[in-house]
């Protein structure tokens, strides 16, 4: 499927990503999880989350592969690759119209709504940030990185955690703006579409949403 993983895609702390091409022709991203992957949490995290929601604007997963100590997580293929390419990139940013700045950043509101409320469970990112959107071929953005995920009913307005979760940097705007904290904190369904959107202002989105 990937050729000996010939063509990375890119790497982070869960391990690598590397296309991939299926025998129906499509490309696809294989990401392959690394050994600090929490004796495997994060990859069932990521399965038990986005195996159930199926929105435009979350990533679709293809299939996953669990053999031994390896563990492989399919996803479509995205062929702009993440939105931090281009939120520091000036001349790549500069690249795009301000419609489809404006159409980026309402597309992750959006993805970022549904897991909230669109679906039978309240899905928390919690690690929402400029690399974990992907664009595809006509630049919609797509939500994807599920594994510090956490799940909730639908009844519930705010959910408490014992321990910090996500990026060093997007942690620090997310918390100090959150309804008093229980534990390690209490994260309200908006609070992280507000993040999104905060992120995308101060680099040089500069757009208001209603």
């Amino acid at each position: 499927m990937t050729k000996g993983f010939r063509e990375k895609l890119g790497e982070g702390g869960y391990g690598y990503v590397y296309k991939g091409k299926l025998r129906s022709g499509n490309h696809v991203a294989v990401k392959l999880l690394g050994k600090s992957g929490g004796n495997g949490q994060d990859f069932m995290n990521e399965i038990a989350t986005i195996g159930r929601i199926h929105h435009i604007n979350v990533v679709q997963l293809v299939g996953y592969c669990a053999q031994g100590s390896k563990r492989a997580l399919v996803f479509d293929f995205m062929p702009n690759g993440s939105l931090e390419k281009y939120l520091f990139n000036r001349q790549k940013m500069n690249s795009l119209s301000w419609d489809t700045k404006f159409d980026i950043a309402v597309g992750i509101a959006r993805g970022i709504e549904y897991l909230h409320r669109g679906c039978d469970i309240q899905i928390l990112h919690f690690d929402i940030k400029p690399h974990n959107i992907l664009l595809d071929d006509n630049f919609i953005p797509k939500i994807s990185d599920f594994g510090l995920a956490k799940s909730c009913s639908v009844e519930k307005e705010a959910v408490t955690v014992t321990t910090a979760r996500g990026t060093i940097g997007f942690q620090r705007f997310r918390h100090h703006n959150q309804p008093k904290l229980q534990g390690m904190g209490k994260m309200a369904a908006g609070s992280q579409t507000q993040l999104i959107l905060y992120h995308c202002s101060i680099n040089n989105f500069e757009i208001t949403i209603a």
